[in-house]
């Protein structure tokens, strides 16, 4: 099984009919969607392959709601219930590229994960944003070092260069080299700033994390895997249509690749796999699969 431990929260996604005015209205459509990049994981990997998500959420309706949209996807849902949900507005260009505005309330707020939940899983999945503050960040490490000694895997996301360079990129280095993720999933510009990998070719940190498979994605051009004591290999991506929203693809690459690995055991087919689910969120609303109407 697939473990994700990470945030549940309400996206309020704004689509830009044009540059914002300053002072006055601007055209926009606006919609509501389940969030948080744990739960996108976990929500997009349940179709693929045994999937359990481990967070946090408000005892309020849109906590509720939110669980249950999720459970929905298949995924096996494991939350506590504590504070208030909550919420990111996303706002997208015409070029489909995000600006978020994060308030993540009661995701940050996990703490105290007893042993069963932990139960059954292959490969746990953290994104980097569950290292940005509150009792989360403690309880995500602590989740990694038991998943780590029961014998399993652990992936990290690096999420966004924006809490990279919140949590500082020297800090943030030496905790991947502390807790030793099997994976270390990038875009092109984490990847940069963390000095792991530069226009596919392996960067200047890349000897620090040793125990570390890193994941290189770069939009169109090819997902590069650099593996330790190995040559890196280059994975093509497809080409894809119509791309008018990109929140949730790095997600949605996420839970296709640790899917495919937990299937197939071999990376090539992992970035397969995962390419193939984040083509399908690209021309929807927030991270889902649904066209807008």
């Amino acid at each position: 099984m697939l473990g994700v431990v990470g945030d549940l929260v309400e996206d309020v996604i704004v689509w830009l009919g044009e540059p914002v005015q300053h002072g006055t209205d601007s055209k926009v459509e606006i919609f509501h969607t389940r969030g948080g990049s744990g739960a996108n994981v976990a929500g997009f990997a349940a179709s693929l392959y045994p999937t359990r998500f481990i967070g946090c959420v408000g005892d309020d309706h849109v906590g509720h709601f939110l669980v249950e949209d999720l459970s929905a996807t298949g995924a096996e849902v494991k939350v506590q219930y504590r504070g208030q949900s909550g919420t990111i507005v996303i706002l997208i260009d015409e070029t489909g590229e995000r600006t978020m505005l994060p308030q993540r309330g009661a995701s940050l707020l996990l703490q105290n994960v007893s042993d069963d939940w932990l139960e059954g899983l292959e490969i746990l999945h953290v994104p980097a944003y569950s290292f940005d503050g509150g009792p989360l960040q403690h309880t995500a490490c602590d989740l990694i070092r038991r998943m780590k000694l029961q014998g399993g895997k652990v992936s990290v996301d690096a999420s966004s260069t924006g809490m990279l360079t919140h949590y500082g990129v020297e800090a943030f280095l030496a905790l991947m080299a502390e807790l030793k993720p099997d994976f270390l999933i990038a875009n092109e510009s984490e990847a940069a700033i963390l000095g792991l990998s530069e226009a596919g070719a392996p960067g200047p940190n890349l000897n620090r994390l040793p125990h570390t498979v890193v994941i290189a994605k770069a939009g169109p051009e090819p997902t590069v895997v650099h593996i330790p004591g190995r040559e890196s290999i280059a994975v093509p991506v497809a080409p894809v249509e119509n791309i008018r929203d990109l929140t949730g693809a790095g997600d949605a690459f996420a839970a296709g690749f640790l899917a495919g690995y937990l299937q197939s055991g071999h990376l090539w087919e992992a970035c397969v796999v995962g390419h193939a689910t984040a083509a399908k969120v690209l021309g929807s609303p927030g991270a889902s699969m649904e066209k807008a109407h």
